[in-house]
C-alpha cells in the first residue's frame, strides 16, 4: 500500500472517529511528532484566527471550495 493510500485511509478513519479520547491521543501524537521534527508549535493569535476565518468565509461565498463528493471523485485518480 502506497503512502497516499495510507494517508487517505487515516483521514477516513479520523473523520469517522467518535471517541474523543482516541482522537485526543491521535492529536497528541501528531503534535509530539511535529515537536520532535524540529517544528516549534505556536498557537494562533486571535488576529490570525480571525483573518483565516474571514478568508475562508470569503472563499466559500465566492465558490472557491470543493465538496466532499468532488474530493472523493478526484482522489479516485490518485
Amino acid at each position: 500500500m502506497d503512502l497516499t493510500t495510507r494517508k487517505l485511509n487515516a483521514i477516513e478513519y479520523i473523520a469517522g472517529l467518535e471517541d474523543e479520547n482516541a482522537f485526543n491521543n491521535i492529536e497528541l501524537a501528531i503534535l509530539e511528532s511535529k515537536v520532535r521534527n524540529g517544528r516549534k508549535l505556536r498557537p494562533l493569535t486571535q488576529k490570525q484566527l480571525l483573518s483565516r476565518a474571514e478568508k475562508s468565509n470569503k472563499e466559500y461565498l465566492t465558490g472557491k471550495f470543493k465538496t466532499q463528493e468532488s474530493i472523493e471523485k478526484e482522489s479516485e485518480n490518485w
